[in-house]
This record gives structure tokens, C-alpha cells and sequence, in this order.
């Protein structure tokens, strides 16, 4: 068993921008993620652009310096992995938390898939991005659906669904035209989300006034087949042709894994039991960071003030140590 300062479990921006904090108050934190650091932003798509500035992404006092306002992943993924460098963060990569239990010491022993742990302070930073928000309909599980859009290449010259009308369909929708699919976009909502990043609207639009897209609004997937798909168009059941479905429905924080360590979950918002002045849950020392904070709200945290929720883990800490 090894004994560390501090364990966080997640390297997204918000897992290390919290390292960065606990680092400041003179602990030695480890970082422990399944994939590589920023793994939810690598599986972005290729040429997905930041709907935030460069300045509201940046952690740990290092400026991130684009020539645009907005960066792309690219940008973003050298930025980070810079900032690892800079502030010297210690990541383990490739490795994956099996459980975090709490002992009557007072301690926690984290057990991995590599090692065993014993830390006094945890802090989650998982994200959501890894739990896909299912629809629950026949033909939703065949090889040709997918729930993550990063290349339109593999695409062209083929008839394609795309379920959802928020930045993630809409983002794909285009690229996927852009590569010569035809498209197909299906939408409960009786009009365009005006979560839409203002810059691209005008495009997308565009494209569905030229008939280039083919928009439904008010209608949701019935059941998807090998080469068709059953759409509920305002109540009416219309067949379409298709090769491939896009469902960027949306994505949900894994409460199996947090509820495992104690911690209660309010089951109408799933958002966990914590105080927002420290981010400390109902579990003493175990602390949570970034969108899980959210519950199933993930528009409510982002990047730019989840990094701040590591200056707030590291005070209660230098408070607790005070006493």
C-alpha cells in the first residue's frame, strides 16, 4: 500500500486544476485517470472549437494564448498537457479507481487496477462524459448507432440521422455535410436550442433553408433498423432510409461509482450531497470537483468555474490543519 497526500480521481481540467491548488498548500497529490489527461476533450471532435475564451479555459495561473477567442481541441490538448509539464502534476495514467472506502482511521484506501492507496483526502473529478443519456428504443444497441461524433470522413456519401438539437448535433450535422453525408437532423423541440453557439447558427440554418440538411422539429426516433429508421414526425410515423445514426442525446455523471463511497445522491437532480463553500460531501475529506457537482444538470458547470473548485478543497484543507 502506498501512502500519498491526496488522491484525485480524473485528470480533466478540473482534476488537475484542483492537483494545481493542493499542490500550492505544500500536499504531494496524485492524479489518477483511466486514459490520458484531458481524455474527454481528446474525444471531442477533431475540429471541435470552445464555445469559451482561451483566458476562462486556463488553470493554475498559466495563460492559454490562442490568435483566436474561442481555441480549438487541439489548441486546448497542448495547453494542458503544458500546464502538467509547468506545474510538474503528478498523473497516473492508464490506471483505473476500482473504489474509494473509507477506514475507521479516518483514511481512505483507494484500490486501482495497478496499486492500492492510502490517502486522508480524496477528491472526485470524474466528469460525465464517459455515461451516454440512452433513449431506450428497439435498434438503439446496433453497431451502426453511435453516441460520440469525431470524423465525418468514414461518412461521405452515405444518408445520416443525427438525433438532438444542442451544439454537440448540431456541430456534427455540419461536418457531417461538410464530408458529403446526407444528413438528417431529429429534434424534439419545436425550434432551434438557444444553447446554439451564436457563431454557427447562422450556418446550420442556412444549410436547412437550402434543403442541404433536412431538419424535424417535433419529432423523436421510434426504432432504428439496419438500413432505415422509424421516426414520430408531430404524430405522424414516417420511414426513412438510413446507414447511420448520430444519438448526441447527452451525457450523465456515474452515480453508481460516487454512491460507493458513501456519498448520498438527491435522487429528483442527482446531484450529491456537499457544501458549496468547500466541496466537501456528506463523506468527511472526500470532496468532489468540476460538472459531478452538477448532478444531471450539465449545463450548469463548466470548465471555466469548475477549475475553481480546487482553491476551494485546498482551503477548507489548510482550515482543517489549522485546528
Amino acid at each position: 500500500m502506498q501512502k500519498v497526500d491526496a488522491v484525485i480521481v480524473g485528470g480533466g481540467p478540473c482534476g488537475l486544476s484542483a492537483a494545481i491548488e493542493l499542490q500550492n498548500i505544500g500536499l504531494k497529490p496524485i492524479v489518477i485517470e483511466k486514459g490520458n489527461i484531458v481524455n474527454a476533450i481528446y474525444n471531442y471532435p477533431t475540429h471541435q472549437t470552445f464555445f469559451s475564451t482561451s483566458e476562462k479555459l486556463g488553470i493554475g495561473d498559466v495563460p492559454f494564448i490562442t490568435e483566436e477567442r474561442k481555441p480549438h481541441r487541439n489548441q486546448a490538448l497542448v495547453y494542458y498537457r503544458e500546464v502538467v509539464k509547468l506545474k510538474n502534476v503528478h498523473v497516473n495514467r492508464f490506471e483505473k479507481v476500482e473504489s474509494v472506502i473509507k477506514e475507521q482511521n479516518g483514511f481512505f484506501t483507494v484500490t486501482t487496477d495497478k496499486a492500492i492507496y492510502e490517502t486522508p483526502y480524496v477528491v472526485v473529478a470524474t466528469g460525465y462524459y464517459d455515461q451516454p443519456n440512452y433513449m431506450n428504443i428497439p435498434g438503439e444497441n446496433l453497431p451502426k448507432v453511435y453516441h460520440y461524433f469525431k470524423e465525418a470522413h468514414p461518412f461521405f456519401d452515405t444518408d445520416v440521422l443525427v438525433i438532438g438539437g444542442k451544439n454537440s448535433a448540431v456541430d456534427a450535422a455540419l461536418e457531417l455535410n461538410k464530408a458529403g453525408a446526407r444528413v438528417t437532423v431529429c429534434y424534439r423541440g419545436s425550434d432551434y436550442s438557444s444553447s446554439i453557439k451564436p457563431w454557427i447558427l447562422p450556418e446550420f440554418a442556412a444549410l436547412v433553408r437550402n434543403e442541404e440538411i433536412t431538419m424535424h422539429f417535433n419529432s423523436t426516433v421510434k426504432e432504428i433498423h439496419d438500413n432505415d429508421v422509424v421516426l414520430n414526425i408531430g404524430g405522424k410515423e414516417v420511414v426513412i432510409k438510413n446507414d447511420f445514426v448520430f444519438a448526441m442525446t447527452g451525457y450523465h455523471p456515474d452515480h453508481t461509482f460516487i454512491r460507493a463511497m458513501g456519498v448520498t445522491i438527491d435522487e429528483d437532480t442527482g446531484r450529491p450531497t456537499y457544501d458549496p463553500e468547500t466541496m466537501e460531501t456528506n463523506v468527511e475529506n472526500l470532496y468532489i470537483a468540476g460538472v459531478l457537482a452538477a448532478g444531471n444538470n450539465a449545463n450548469e458547470i463548466f470548465i471555466e468555474n469548475g477549475k475553481f473548485h480546487g482553491g476551494f478543497i485546498a482551503k477548507n484543507i489548510v482550515e482543517k490543519q489549522g485546528k
